[in-house]
């Protein structure tokens, strides 16, 4: 795990220099011998002693015992967009996997260090594109057709930051998952075909929803020449989506919809756009995390409805409304178990070892990356 000296500006407490040690002054191991009302007892205290100096984020799939202690809560983009407006804040903590945590080291200031609890908790959609892989794609496709004039590059905000460096090089574009149809509207008026990643069924349902023939959206898989694609149907495409998937909303099927439709009668089913094309049309409604919490908020006491994300977030939304029937569209327990390393003993650690003067696993993006990246976010921003 990475270890960064905090410099003497930074120091709690005007503590003395240190030097630069593989070791933490505060050890991670010990603390998983504690009970857990120990270990919240200490995050509190290493919270309350760092004060205004930082910020810790909370995404919506986060473990309730972390969730709780989030100064700011929401999906990746909105999170590291406020993260970056606390100018006090020398430290953002982010409880949420690797791709957020760069994405606030890119939007936050230079003075500012992000941080990720656990470097374990990483991104399993995202790790399915990497830039080699779209690289000698993007070759492969240069071989049948001028691609830097016909085509289009968007990255979902779930990617590394050197495929959103890939789509900033190559006049490209950032979206998230509640204004992808607007971004590829944008997309279109540049140039006619569009490449998606990581998330095929993003990419799917968003050029449904804008009236896309399934035929013209095509799915690529990087393991095969050509994509298993004929010339043809390349030429065709008017979107070419990666094969890429979220683990945890692939898990939601037809049947699951079916399901619960026929044991209670009158309910809404509300899913994220991650899903299948199949079940999202099935579906009342569909949309982002937030989206999601504000339809289930507003619906009127008594309402049923059964939520196709993931379950941290559908259990959170079950306690806070106890006036109405909420149930998690899946038989099988599915949640983000990369997101779920990250625990309570992690965050205890991350913050006490702030308080001794040291920024274990910080997150930082090169300059040669970071920029063309945020050159695809600014687009993205420009367009929102």
């Amino acid at each position: 795990m990475g270890v960064f000296v905090v410099p003497d500006s930074l120091v709690i407490d005007n503590q003395e220099d240190r030097t630069m040690s593989q070791t933490p002054p505060v050890p991670l191991e010990p603390l998983y011998e504690l009970d857990d009302a120990e270990v919240e007892h200490r995050t509190r205290v290493a919270r309350q002693r760092l004060g205004d100096q930082c910020v810790i984020l909370g995404h919506h799939y986060q473990r309730e015992e972390v969730y709780k202690f989030a100064d700011l809560t929401g999906d990746s983009l909105k999170l590291s967009r406020l993260a970056s407006q606390r100018k006090e804040a020398r430290y953002i903590v982010f409880c949420g996997v690797h791709f957020m945590a760069e994405v606030a080291d890119m939007l936050s200031g230079p003075e500012q260090i992000a941080i990720l609890p656990d470097m374990a908790a990483g991104c399993s959609m995202a790790d399915m594109a990497d830039l080699a892989s779209v690289e000698r794609v993007w070759q492969e496709m240069a071989t049948l057709m001028p691609v830097e004039e016909m085509v289009t590059p968007v990255t979902y905000v779930n990617s590394s930051a050197e495929l959103k460096s890939f789509c900033g090089n190559h006049g490209g574009i950032v979206c998230t998952s509640s204004n992808a149809s607007k971004i590829l509207e944008w997309s279109f008026a540049q140039r006619p075909k569009v490449l998606f990643f990581p998330d095929q069924h993003l990419g799917r349902n968003s050029g449904f929803r804008m009236g896309i023939p399934e035929e013209e959206m095509v799915t690529w898989n990087p393991e095969l020449p050509l994509g298993g694609l004929t010339k043809e149907q390349i030429l065709k495409a008017r979107i070419i989506l990666w094969h890429g998937y979220c683990s945890v909303h692939q898990m939601f099927q037809p049947e699951h919809v079916h399901l619960f439709r026929e044991r209670y009668p009158g309910i809404k089913v509300i899913v994220h756009p991650e899903c299948s094309l199949e079940v999202c049309r099935l579906a009342d409604d569909l949309g982002s995390t937030e989206r999601i919490q504000s339809v289930v908020r507003d619906s009127p006491p008594g309402s049923i409805w059964a939520i196709g994300t993931e379950l941290n977030l559908v259990n959170r939304l079950k306690n806070e409304m106890p006036d109405k029937e909420i149930h998690f569209l899946c038989p099988i327990i599915c949640m983000c178990s990369t997101m779920f390393r990250i625990d309570s003993q992690h965050l205890c650690w991350t913050l006490e070892n702030l308080v001794e003067g040291y920024v274990v696993n910080p997150i930082h993006v090169p300059a040669s990356i970071a920029q063309p990246a945020r050159v695809a976010l600014e687009r993205m921003l420009s367009v929102m």
